[in-house]
């Protein structure tokens, strides 16, 4: 390894200025693009102060949000545990956009900065810009338009109809933000540019649909509908259909124009966070990976001094440290750890593979290239998949990975379901993948019919997934929203595996948002 003098430094202690960051950015650009092929959008680096770095946390990270007391109340509880020193905070925080926007702690030291920028501003950015599920949901051009949009939409809507309202609207579709996503693509991809322009059309829209809804229902007292009436009431209806706020919005008979529209954006941003959190573990690790070549190139390259690389490499091992099971620290299983950890076992099995290697991956091992077989991993799967597909025998007897079983029927013991054997290796990477999988981690629940011509009740189904029942609490909490916004009754029904009713809730509307209730 050659060295370079040491006037070709980047940086000399832990001091900077813009000028230098933008240095800092042109170098990782040199390595992350032109050596390793990272394809990024363009980079708009933002300096904060701490204190900023908690508004963005209340905030979900995102620029020009519209204004909620939950986002204060978080602010706070953010503020006081920083204070006490019971948490640190972000180096950074990065948004999916077009330009990719990095946000960088203005109490960072030099060192940091440059890890910070490989990390976010080229590790990210190239993940949100090449991942299939990103390409499906996310308008990265239209994010930030939206945003402004949405926020003076609110800001307008409590003028009008007083901030009460508004907050009382907001709180209900908050509450049903992870039930007002669609998890199948749908024809037309989301054009967020154009929202404000369809504003209007979707009034009429929504105009024209019921009144096609109501001469569905029968006119005459005591008249039944027929087998086509009510296919043809389905059909307008979208029934049944999973994204419970896109169902409120369109169909809630005593929901107000304006107010269809906000949950319209509640929704809409809620899918826009749907892929991140199917991609969180192979986000982090495909920055975690990007940001350690590049950190490593310029020290090879005589950029950074080595009291820089050791700086950085305390502050990455500190990152993707992974305590075990037994350890006080334990949390679960670090995505960043177990990202950066697949990354460099990929490029291990690539580059010097075993024989073990060769029977398991045949297609990617010894092939050479290790950043043109994770460039393709990090454009084509998600968390589960990923796991499913690439997690060796190597790293599970290196993280010591045991699969144990436990199920109430044989409380209170525990069985070990899996150990290190071809048929444990598999068991051990069919259990750990189902854990990152969507179908598992989120509840089931769709809208199934609508008494149109009674009483206007909505009913719910939620198919239980290994006998997995709702949270009672959270369930009627849930429902009470459900019910306000929906201006009528609503029952939620939760089906067992043999097709019957396991059990029932019910809510009836007490504060009907639209009309006085």
């Amino acid at each position: 390894m050659t060295r370079s003098a040491p006037d070709a430094l980047l940086f000399s202690g832990s001091d900077w200025d813009v000028g230098l960051i933008q240095r800092i950015h042109d170098a990782c650009e040199k390595i992350g693009v032109g050596e390793l092929g990272l394809d990024v959008y363009p980079n708009q680096i933002e300096i904060i102060t701490a204190e900023q770095m908690l508004d963005a946390y209340s905030s979900v990270g995102m620029p020009l949000y519209y204004n909620h007391w939950s986002f204060g109340k978080q602010f706070v509880t953010h503020e006081a545990h920083y204070k006490k020193g019971l948490r640190g905070l972000a180096y950074e925080i990065v948004i999916n956009s077009n330009p990719c926007i990095s946000y960088i702690m203005e109490e960072n030291t030099a060192t940091m900065q440059t890890l910070v920028i490989a990390h976010a501003a080229f590790g990210h950015n190239h993940f949100f810009k090449n991942n299939y599920l990103f390409k499906q949901w996310t308008d990265a051009d239209g994010i930030l338009e939206y945003l402004d949009f949405a926020k003076g939409y609110i800001a307008r809507c409590e003028e009008r109809h007083g901030k009460l309202a508004v907050e009382r609207l907001l709180d209900s579709a908050h509450a049903l933000m992870n039930h007002g996503i669609f998890r199948f693509p749908r024809k037309r991809k989301p054009d967020l540019m154009t929202e404000e322009r369809r504003e209007r059309e979707r009034r009429i829209h929504g105009e024209q649909m019921f009144n096609d809804l109501w001469r569905t229902v029968p006119a005459k007292e005591g008249a039944k509908p027929t087998a086509d009436l009510d296919a043809r009431r389905r059909a307008l209806l979208e029934l049944p259909q999973e994204n419970i706020l896109y169902f409120l919005e369109k169909t809630a008979p005593r929901l107000r124009p304006w107010q269809r529209e906000i949950i319209r954006i509640v929704r809409i941003i809620s899918q826009y966070f749907y892929p991140q959190g199917q991609t969180k573990m192979m986000n982090e690790g495909c920055a975690t990976y990007s940001h350690y070549r590049i950190m490593t190139r310029l020290h090879e390259t005589g950029q950074i001094s080595d009291g820089s690389f050791l700086e950085f490499l305390t502050s990455h091992t500190n990152v993707v440290t992974q305590p075990s099971h037994d350890d006080p620290r334990y949390n679960g299983i670090n995505p960043y750890a177990l990202g950066f950890a697949m990354m460099s076992d990929i490029e291990r099995i690539v580059t010097e593979p075993s024989d073990e290697d060769r029977a398991w991956f045949p297609d990617i091992a010894g092939v050479g290239d290790p950043m043109a077989v994770l460039k393709d991993v990090w454009a084509n799967y998600r968390d589960e998949s990923f796991i499913a597909q690439f997690l060796s025998p190597n790293l599970m007897r290196q993280w010591r990975m045991f699969h144990i079983l436990d199920k109430a029927k044989d409380a209170p013991d525990l069985d070990v379901g899996a150990i290190h054997d071809e048929r444990g290796y598999r068991a051990i990477r069919r259990a750990l993948a189902r854990q990152y999988d969507v179908a598992s981690l989120d509840a089931d629940i769709q809208v199934v019919d609508v008494d149109l011509a009674g009483d206007r009740k909505l009913i719910l189904q939620h198919a239980m997934l290994h006998a997995m029942p709702l949270d009672e609490r959270g369930t009627k909490d849930t429902l009470q929203h459900l019910a306000d916004l929906w201006g009528y009754d609503v029952v939620l029904r939760e089906i067992d595996a043999a097709g019957a009713v396991a059990k029932e809730y019910a809510a009836s509307a007490k504060m009907v948002h639209g009309a006085k209730g």
